[in-house]
């Protein structure tokens, strides 16, 4: 597994590594540490990880643990909490690391003669494990849908012809429906 700093000057290549990227590694970091996973990138399927922000956080769990969207391993609950949880798709153990805010209130105190986000990423570096994050071992209740490599038939909205995958059709008066023709759209038409 790479240092902190190794990451750090990864993250860093497209410009200044910000505070939000410096604290989403070191939770990634402790998240594997904790699990006791060597090395995610080379072991692709045996981590899922649930980030609760989408912010900063999915960026530095991408680089750290190798968990992405297009592959199923790094799904996004909309809960605005500089949180995740780490599972362990072998064992089902899985861990919940969330920022602690005292943690921000520190960084902005120790370092109050620099601006906020210089002190935070000083601050984020230096501070320990403990004074960042809370710790909780949780349980995660996955579907087979949830799960990397799941596959199921593609089906076709009869509204507006779409394929629809992963269950996500919608039966309306014995029609099968996309969420956006059966009135869940995120989007209008202009």
């Amino acid at each position: 597994m790479k240092s902190l700093e190794a990451f750090l000057k990864q993250a860093a290549k497209d410009g200044r590594t910000r505070s939000g990227i410096v604290l989403g590694i070191r939770m990634a970091l402790l998240g594997l540490k904790e699990l006791g996973i060597e090395d995610s990138l080379r072991e692709p399927r045996s981590l899922l990880t649930f980030v609760e922000i989408d912010r900063c956080l999915p960026d530095a769990v991408q680089l750290v643990t190798g968990c992405r969207l297009g592959n199923r391993t790094l799904k996004f609950k909309d809960f605005g909490k500089m949180a995740a949880t780490f599972v362990d798709l072998r064992t089902r153990r899985a861990l919940r690391l969330a920022a602690k805010e005292s943690a921000y209130q520190q960084a902005l105190e120790r370092f109050s003669g620099l601006d906020k986000e210089e002190a935070l990423g000083r601050a984020y570096r230096q501070l320990s494990d403990e004074e960042l994050f809370v710790r909780q071992w949780v349980q995660v209740p996955l579907s087979a849908e949830e799960l990397p490599g799941y596959r199921v038939p593609r089906v076709v909205c009869a509204e507006c012809g779409e394929g629809i995958n992963f269950n996500r059709e919608v039966i309306r008066d014995q029609r099968t429906l996309c969420r956006a023709c059966a009135g869940e759209p995120y989007c209008e038409p202009v």
